[in-house]
This record gives C-alpha cells, sequence and structure tokens, in this order.
C-alpha cells in the first residue's frame, strides 16, 4: 500500500532553478553597473520636480513586480527565465540605493554600499553554486519536472531533445508513470530544432578560446605567479602608504584593515601552495583555489568599500584566476588516480 501524502510536505524543487538564480544574478549585476555607469555620465539626474524625487528603487519595486506576476500568472520555463531576468533587474536598481536605507542622511554615496551590494550578490552566486549539480531529486520530484516540462510544451510544441529528457526524468519511477508520461507527450506537438543564432558560432568559438586560455601551460604558469605575488604587492602598498604618511587620511581604516588581513591570508595559503608544488601539484592548486576564494568572499568586500565600483577591474581578474586555477586542480584530480 502506498504511503500517505504529508499535508505538510515540501514542494518538490524545480531542477532548472539554478539557470533561473543565475539569470536573476546577471541581470541585477548588469543592472547595477549599466545604471552607476549612465548616473556618473550624466551627473546624477533627478527625475521630478516641485520638491519630488522619483528614486530608481521604485522602478526596480515596479519590475519586480513584474518578474513576480510573470511568474505567477504563466507557466513554462520560458515565463520563468523571463520574470528571473525583470526581478533582477528590479533586485539591482533596488540594491543600488541601499546606501540611502542604511544612512541617517539618506547616502546615495555611502562608501560601505557597494560592499554591501557586492556581498548581497556573491551569496546569491554561493546559493547557486550550492544548487548547481547537487540537487539530487526524489522520484516524486523528477515526475513533477517532467510534467512541468510537458505543460511547458503544450502551446510551443517540444523537440525530441526536451522530449529524451523528460523520459530519462521519469526513468526508473515506475512503469505506470512512465507510461503515463510517454502518453502525455504523444499529446504534445512535435518542434523542429531552432535555426542556430548568428551569435550561435561566436559563442563557440569564445567558449574554445576560454578553454584554450584556462587550460593552456603559460597561462597556468603565469597566474600562480600572480596569485603568490599579489598579495605581498597589497601588503607593501599599504605599508608604503602608512610611511608616507598617506594612510592617516584614509576613510575607511577598517575596510583598509581588512583588505590587509586578507592579503595577509591570502599569502600565507599561496606560499604554502607554492612550496607544495614540486611534490604534491593536486594539493597546492587545492591551496591557490582556497587563497582566491579567501580573496573573492572576503577581502573584496572591504576592497568595494575602499575602491567603490573600481574594485570591478580587480574583480574581474580574481574570476579569471580562480577559472585557470578551477580548470587545472580538475585536471590534475582526473590525472591522479592514473599515476598511482
Amino acid at each position: 500500500m502506498a504511503a500517505r501524502p504529508s499535508r505538510w510536505s515540501r514542494p518538490p524543487r524545480a531542477l532548472e532553478a539554478p539557470s533561473y538564480l543565475q539569470a536573476f544574478v546577471l541581470s541585477g549585476v548588469v543592472t547595477v553597473l549599466v545604471t552607476r555607469a549612465y548616473l556618473q555620465a550624466t551627473g546624477f539626474p533627478q527625475l521630478g520636480g516641485g520638491g519630488l524625487h522619483i528614486a530608481h528603487v521604485l522602478w526596480g519595486g515596479l519590475l519586480m513586480t513584474a518578474g513576480l506576476g510573470v511568474g505567477l500568472v504563466f507557466l513554462g520555463s520560458a515565463a520563468r527565465i523571463l520574470g528571473a531576468i525583470l526581478g533582477g533587474m528590479g533586485f539591482g536598481l533596488f540594491i543600488d540605493e541601499v546606501g540611502k536605507f542604511v544612512t541617517a542622511g539618506t547616502d546615495y554615496f555611502y562608501a560601505p554600499a557597494a560592499s554591501i551590494i557586492y556581498v548581497a550578490f556573491a551569496l546569491l552566486v554561493l546559493l547557486t553554486q550550492t544548487l548547481r549539480g547537487r540537487t539530487r531529486l526524489s522520484a516524486p520530484e523528477r515526475t513533477a519536472n517532467a510534467l512541468y516540462t510537458v505543460v511547458g510544451g503544450l502551446s510551443t510544441g517540444l523537440t525530441a531533445r526536451r522530449r529524451a529528457a523528460v523520459l530519462r526524468l521519469v526513468r526508473d519511477c515506475g512503469p505506470d508513470v512512465e507510461e503515463a508520461v510517454a502518453r502525455l507527450l504523444d499529446a504534445v506537438p512535435r518542434r523542429e530544432p531552432p535555426a542556430p543564432r548568428f551569435w550561435q558560432p561566436w559563442l563557440l568559438r569564445a567558449r574554445r578560446a576560454a578553454v584554450w586560455v584556462t587550460t593552456h601551460r603559460w597561462v597556468v604558469a603565469v597566474v600562480v605567479l600572480y596569485v603568490v605575488g599579489e598579495p605581498f604587492v597589497i601588503v607593501l602598498r599599504v605599508l608604503l602608504d602608512a610611511v608616507t604618511g598617506e594612510l592617516p587620511d584614509q576613510q575607511e581604516w577598517g575596510a583598509v584593515l581588512g583588505v590587509s588581513v586578507s592579503a595577509l591570508i591570502t599569502a600565507v595559503l599561496s606560499i604554502r601552495g607554492a612550496l607544495l608544488l614540486p611534490s604534491d601539484q593536486v594539493r597546492a592548486f587545492r591551496l591557490f583555489k582556497l587563497a582566491l576564494l579567501v580573496d573573492l568572499l572576503f577581502g573584496q568586500i572591504f576592497s568595494f568599500t575602499v575602491n567603490q565600483f573600481g574594485a570591478v577591474f580587480a574583480l574581474a581578474v580574481d574570476l579569471f584566476l580562480l577559472a585557470v586555477v578551477t580548470a587545472e586542480y580538475r585536471r590534475l584530480c582526473r590525472r591522479q588516480p592514473s599515476d598511482r
């Protein structure tokens, strides 16, 4: 006899949740950067008149409502993605004005605001990465996701690839479920795969270039040298400012201290990794990766306070370094069993 479902059972999880979160985060980050660039270029104009100021946080709320509305009204993955993009844009406009809501004087230019924005998106990225590849769905959840895909294809049809994915989802869920889903698929219109978009060949070339860059020997060597040397440059710069008397003029002392502590931790980890390189490359690159994660999840928070959005370039460099180190670490892990 089948177990009676609990009245308070957890709702089934969405298999494509990481993709929705990724769309939310990317649209939010792009919105913040575009908004800041636009306001900087136009001299921070104000919408309104007669003592009124229409802050862009209101447009953010409107877009988040629109994104939520799309997800509530329409079915299918396309609606979820559109809702995530609209919601991400709204969240970007909302979080961009966080300085006004954490200061008594509603200061948009509050220095730690950039760090707060960075932390918000960093936590969302961590959530996305936690869900990606680690979501093990139960049989009922896989059935629910299969049915959700079928429902989304009722109006537009499903390609052969999507049909095969639906059947894989319900595999081992029981013969009754497999037969029922197969019969539902027969009722869904068939659709040919879309023609290649003009940008797809360029995307493919970009991916190949990224793989080449992240796996080429001399690139890996340069990255290792940078990971080992860059923390010392930061510490020396802070010490030089202290000696020359420029450090006391720094308004964000706590942030400078945070950057220095992060650089010291990163230096210790990278030196330890460099010492392990001749004997244990897997552990060495694991330490390099940990050093970069310390900088990304700790040091960059204070870097955004000190340098404001000028720290975006350093963040991009760190992400590139992390991609190279992670690719090399995975390659070494794959090689390790065959070496023994």
